[in-house]
């Protein structure tokens, strides 16, 4: 069927298509992102019960190096908080991508269904 689309309809169905993969992989990040923002949040939480005096490591690469707790804390308050900006954005583009593809669908099928297709800028 896609061989017999106007030329504009086609463009416009490659670029629905382009759109759901964007948002496919927006959503997986947005996914791991939530998943390592948990991880943190609790890792921070464990914190709480760790006497002072422990001693603590950290993962640096393949590597476990020796650190202080107050180190250790404020490391993941700030990886907290980075990874709640990055869930943030996340969540803001995929509205934003969603917005096009609903928007973008709507064009396809004004074109496909809704009698003549009108020029550029049409609906506009």
């Amino acid at each position: 069927m896609q061989g017999n689309l106007p030329p504009e309809a086609q463009e416009k169905l490659e670029e629905l298509q382009d759109l759901q993969e964007t948002a496919q992989q927006v959503a997986t990040q947005k996914q791991q992102a939530e998943s390592t923002l948990q991880d943190s949040k609790t890792a921070l939480d464990e914190l709480d019960d760790v006497d002072a005096d422990t001693t603590m490591y950290r993962e640096v690469g393949e590597l476990l190096v020796k650190t202080e707790l107050g180190e250790a804390r404020e490391d993941l308050e700030e990886k907290v908080s980075n990874l709640e900006v990055r869930v943030e954005t996340l969540e803001k583009q995929e509205e934003r991508v969603q917005e096009q593809f609903e928007e973008l669908q709507s064009e396809l099928q004004q074109m496909l269904g809704g009698g003549p297709a009108g020029g550029p800028g049409a609906g506009a």
